[in-house]
């Protein structure tokens, strides 16, 4: 659902009258949203190393890709709209259908589908100890709202690239691991149809996760990533058991064990993804099939989904506890904190 240019115009309005600087990082994704809004991808000569100012603008456009300028107007609207959102009393209006505003997520409620759009998108949408709790509330409030089915998807390039690594410097004794079980039984739990709309890279819990979902759509650039044992670490979302029974044990444990990262069309032929879309057509022909599916009978939808999943409901709860009493193990291991610490060092050398 793109942005119309009467919204997208009346964004860049917003934006002069920010009153606070909302930080380099914020300013430069805003610049790169709006060049890719108004003139589509990156189309000029790459500046020089020494004219620093204009390479990182370039950088930043650049790394846009192929998204669309539907998408990417869009993704502006959205962007400003959080960024006023943020600097209004409480008792601003909430945007359409939301009566609760967050931090790291755009809400939004419209033709009977209420979307959960993880908007970090200068961290690639990874996931904090701040986001996990915002995500629980949200699932929350979307499964007793009045819409037919629940989107998740995210803000700019990425769909989302993990855990915050930030999360494992100083893990206090018992909080994240309450946040990541709450969070996987948030989904566990989930009443109405969960359809997951892929739009870039997806990392760790949120590969692991799309085994709970009802339905999940993808971009062709998309990949699915589980780099678990090469930090030092264990599988959760239930794809312990999910995955081999969808894809079978081989293919499994090729993402589980060795790291293997899978294309989208890979993802599709395992059983992970549903359908892979053109990265041009991406967005129109997924929101039109989304709209077709909120037409649906709610009740009729919601009570047949919970069908399905009670089969084996108390299997996912007892699997889920399993996963995580072992991601503890893991977390405070030596192995796993030596692999975090490798993982910075390696960063700040770039």
């Amino acid at each position: 659902m793109g942005a119309s240019v009467e919204e997208f115009n009346a964004a860049k309005e917003k934006l002069g009258a920010l009153k606070k600087d909302p930080g380099n990082e914020v300013k430069l994704t805003i610049y790169a949203l709006f060049k890719q809004a108004t003139q589509g991808p990156c189309n000029t000569p790459k500046p020089s190393m020494l004219d620093f100012v204009n390479k990182v603008k370039w950088d930043a456009w650049k790394s846009l890709g192929c998204l669309s300028q539907e998408e990417a107007r869009r993704q502006y609207v959205d962007l400003i709209t959080s960024l006023v959102g943020a600097e209004a009393p409480a008792v601003a209006a909430q945007p359409t259908g939301s009566t609760k505003s967050f931090q790291t997520l755009l809400i939004s409620t419209e033709d009977n589908i209420t979307t959960i759009r993880l908007n970090r998108p200068e961290k690639k949408n990874a996931i904090t100890a701040e986001m996990y709790n915002e995500l629980i509330e949200a699932l929350d409030l979307a499964g007793k709202d009045d819409s037919v089915i629940t989107v998740i998807t995210g803000s700019g390039d990425y769909y989302c690239s993990g855990n915050d690594l930030n999360n494992f410097t100083k893990i206090p004794e018992g909080g994240f691991i309450l946040f990541l079980r709450r969070y996987v039984k948030g989904y566990i739990d989930f009443p109405k149809p969960l359809i997951g709309v892929i739009n870039g890279p997806a990392v760790g819990v949120s590969v692991t996760l799309l085994g709970l979902f009802d339905v999940v759509y993808a971009t062709e650039r998309a990949t699915f990533h589980t780099p678990f044992s090469q930090l030092g670490q264990s599988p959760e979302g239930c794809s312990s058991y999910l995955f081999p029974k969808m894809m079978g044990a081989a293919k499994a444990s090729e993402m589980l064990l060795f790291n293997k990262k899978l294309t989208a069309a890979q993802a599709c032929d395992v059983g992970l993804v549903t359908e892979v879309f053109p990265e041009s057509s991406f967005q129109s022909e997924v929101w039109t099939r989304l709209k077709a599916y909120a037409k649906l009978p709610r009740n009729s939808l919601a009570l047949s989904k919970q069908l399905i999943r009670a089969v084996e409901k108390e299997k996912l709860y007892a699997i889920n506890d399993a996963e995580v009493e072992r991601l503890v193990e893991r977390w405070l291991s030596d192995e796993c904190m030596q692999a975090i610490m490798s993982f910075f060092q390696a960063k700040s050398k770039l």
